[in-house]
């Protein structure tokens, strides 16, 4: 099921999730969750971007790894079969040099700006199983979760940039939240 996803503005964007129990059916959701990504063209997707306030987000980077005229030279080793459901997810540590990248969001199309975050994540999950990992990533992997991270902690990409950007941003991201956005996919907007 390909549910819509709901656009900046929204205030289920702005809570921080609750976690989610274990009789939950978590398996059914990630699978809509990856379809709904899939159709709009996303590496990873959040809970709160399909109207639920659960700590749940499903991610697959491997998109970034691929293209007719991409040289294996360029490919990010970190996105290697990167494709991981997360819920309950707790980051214990990030660590490194922060490094800048254009960042993206389904629930604000049409804006990219660099968003700086540290190279390195530690962090602490369940998988759709409930079998519970701590791992360590890097690169664009550590970044997806990251973004993807904040949009249970109700944090968005647009909140890391300098005020004079935000300032900047402003009228789009009014037009957003009024539904004036052009996007090939299913988007629900706030009333």
């Amino acid at each position: 099921m390909i549910y819509p996803i709901v656009a900046y503005g929204d205030p289920v964007l702005r809570k921080v999730a609750v976690d989610i129990d274990k009789s939950f059916d978590v398996k059914k959701l990630a699978e809509d969750m990856f379809e709904t990504m899939y159709n709009a063209k996303g590496v990873g997707l959040a809970a709160p971007q399909i109207g639920l306030n659960i700590r749940m987000f499903v991610v697959d980077g491997r998109p970034f790894n691929e293209g007719e005229d991409m040289e294996e030279r360029d490919k990010d080793p970190s996105l290697v079969d990167f494709k991981k459901v997360f819920i309950n997810a707790e980051i214990l540590e990030e660590d490194g040099d922060d490094w800048g990248f254009e960042e993206g969001c389904l629930s604000i199309p049409d804006i990219r700006e660099d968003v700086y975050r540290p190279e390195f994540v530690t962090i602490r999950y369940f998988d759709e199983d409930w079998v519970e990992h701590t791992e360590e990533y890097e690169g664009l992997a550590a970044r997806i979760i990251q973004h993807e991270y904040d949009h249970i902690d109700g944090i968005l990409f647009t909140d890391h940039l300098n005020p004079i950007k935000k300032r900047m941003l402003k009228n789009k991201l009014a037009k957003i939240t009024k539904g004036r956005v052009d996007v090939d996919y299913k988007m629900k907007f706030p009333k």
